[in-house]
């Protein structure tokens, strides 16, 4: 398969700046992504922004940030799985989301690791995405 078929099949999955914002060094151009990365980092945008944080889109985000410094129990999983579900759903149209996964990898550490199943909606096709997300943010003082 060649890289312009390559550009066909996939055309529907959209391109757009990389995020973080960045730029080229030689000639000082925006980087832009494009494919199943720009829904990668399109799906880590809304996870890590607040809900109302954009001013005109009041809906935007994933609004993970209400769950710092909680009891780490299978309620907060329940309620981290529901929030990111319902963010996607009405953020990201260019893809279903089929099961999220939510583990408790270090709980000193306060560290969650969250595991989306999800298909495109055009072609119906499988991916996988980690999300780490640390619930003791900010502890370390003095």
């Amino acid at each position: 398969m060649t890289k312009e078929t390559n550009k066909v099949d996939h055309h529907f999955l959209g391109s757009g700046w990389a995020f973080p914002v960045t730029f080229s060094v030689g000639n000082h151009q925006l980087n832009l992504s494009a494919y199943e990365e720009n829904i990668n980092e399109s799906i880590d945008i809304i996870l890590q922004t607040r809900n109302g944080e954009r001013c005109m889109e009041g809906g935007f985000g994933g609004g993970l940030q209400q769950f710092l410094f909680k009891k780490m129990d299978e309620t907060l999983k329940g309620e981290i799985k529901e929030a990111i579900t319902y963010a996607l759903m009405y953020n990201e149209p260019r893809i279903t989301v089929t099961d999220v996964d939510v583990q408790f990898r270090d709980i000193r550490g306060g560290v969650v690791e969250i595991l989306l199943t999800y298909m495109y909606n055009q072609t119906n096709t499988r991916h996988n995405y980690v999300f780490p997300f640390y619930i003791n943010e900010g502890t370390n003082l003095i």
